[in-house]
């Protein structure tokens, strides 16, 4: 490995004006702005890494700010120090400010932010697309990577390493696999709040006629509303075809019940985030009282991997979303473990997704799966899938690629995480050309102003 030392980072807030259209519109913020904070960390060769976490935009710059102090942990360490022993590194990050957010918040956000610039910048001295570099490691050092603290009640180093050893024979017949067919990507832009009914019907004809199987909508502001979304949806999709209604934490548990009892004629078959998403106890009660007819999906919002550790121990969600922007590359990796024993020791958790609503999710979220399907998984029949939206893609100069209603694996090296030059001009806040513009023509007020 090149010997390059970390000497300087550069921290963006990049914000999109999505809540012009209604993208990503849903019942508890019906006014998102597709946001992140973008980290590139420099080195004193010419490598440089691009890492992201997501947020709705207000929030961005306290982000932004914790990454600024967190740098101070990794500032002049060289990239042999940080990736021989990358598990520490990673404790470092998320241990500064626990009494504030014990692992949560924005710290967790901030850390996962450099995390993942890191990733990327050791994908890119490989030369490797970050599932590639995953793909290719020893499961000695694949396990390295990853902190175990608070987990081993469930899973060891031990563990960890054994489960992988026994997949590497026909890892590059899964690899094999990857590239010829992809990975299968399931859709959640026909069905945001504000969307017309009409922009729903077009939208899903659109996705069917891409072969897309398994749709998303959003839970709408009334119970009304929803009923008739989804049955715009489920008929225009037809009877084949699963949907999904994500509830995005809206419910109490004891409202669960009643709401789905409206909306028994949409065949809805996954119902994901219906109540808070720490809820254990909560979510091992729905699973009891919706039975088998129904699958229940959460994992997007989970802080991080105790609380993904606590669910193996109750009947709980049957689906676990995987959400990088928020964990960073190595709890991700924790959690991909956990899950594995999770099948195979107590058959729960049969299926992971990633999500996509958010800026650059597809783009990382897709190398997570990959190695999982290469790795762990191996198997084409769990239904493993990857979300999609269609927003933002081309402000990245390595964007996802679909094919046949699947994601191809990633060519280029790194996280897949580096946006244009002329995405930061134009969109970085509140300084960027085209946010200038929008505040001059009061469509939107600038926060930094405001008071």
């Amino acid at each position: 490995m090149i010997d390059a030392k970390i000497i300087d980072i550069d921290v963006q807030d990049i914000r999109f004006p999505t809540s012009l259209w209604g993208i990503g519109s849903d019942s508890m913020d019906p006014n998102i702005n597709h946001s992140c904070v973008y980290v590139t960390i420099k080195t004193d060769k010419e490598y440089e890494g691009y890492g992201i976490t997501c947020t709705v935009g207000r929030g961005n710059e306290l982000v932004l700010r914790v990454c600024k102090l967190l740098f101070k942990f990794i500032k002049y360490q060289t990239t042999i120090e940080i990736y021989t022993d990358f598990a520490s590194v990673w404790r470092r990050l998320r241990n500064e400010f626990r009494l504030v957010e014990p692992e949560c918040g924005i710290v967790y956000l901030a850390a996962a932010a450099i995390i993942n610039a890191l990733w990327d910048l050791w994908a890119r001295i490989e030369n490797k697309p970050v599932w590639k570099l995953l793909t290719d490691m020893t499961p000695e050092q694949l396990v390295s990577t990853v902190d175990f603290r608070y987990i081993t009640n469930f899973l060891s180093q031990k563990e960890a390493i054994q489960m992988l050893q026994e997949n590497e024979k026909r890892k590059d017949q899964f690899e094999n696999v990857l590239k010829k067919n992809g990975f299968p990507a399931y859709t959640a832009d026909v069905g945001w709040v504000r969307y017309p009914y009409q922009k729903t019907r077009d939208l899903s004809k659109k996705f069917a006629k891409l072969d897309f199987k398994v749709f998303k909508t959003s839970l709408d502001l009334t119970i009304e509303k929803s009923t008739s979304r989804c049955k715009t949806i489920r008929k225009t999709i037809g009877k084949k075809k699963s949907l999904i209604l994500d509830a995005n934490q809206a419910w109490d548990e004891t409202e669960v019940l009643d709401y789905m009892e409206n909306l028994k004629d949409c065949k809805i078959f996954y119902l994901e985030d219906p109540i808070f998403p720490d809820d254990i106890i909560g979510y091992s009660l729905l699973s009891a009282d919706l039975g088998s007819d129904i699958k229940l999906v959460t994992g997007k919002m989970c802080a991080n991997r105790i609380i993904q550790k606590q669910f193996k121990n109750m009947s709980g969600p049957d689906i676990c979303v995987i959400n990088v922007a928020r964990l960073g590359i190595n709890e991700a990796l924790a959690i991909y473990l956990m899950l594995k024993k999770a099948r195979r020791t107590y058959h729960f958790y049969n299926t992971t997704w990633s999500c996509a609503n958010g800026v650059g999710l597809s783009e990382m979220n897709q190398h997570l799966q990959m190695w999982d399907f290469i790795c762990l998984t191996q198997s084409t029949e769990k239904q493993h899938m990857i979300e999609f939206v269609n927003h933002q893609h081309g402000y990245f100069e390595n964007p996802i690629h679909i094919q046949n209603a699947c994601y191809m694996p990633p060519k280029y090296p790194g996280f897949s995480t580096k946006l244009k030059n002329k995405c930061i001009a134009r969109w970085s806040y509140p300084e960027g050309t085209r946010w200038q513009y929008l505040f001059d023509t009061k469509h939107f007020q600038n926060e930094y102003k405001a008071n």
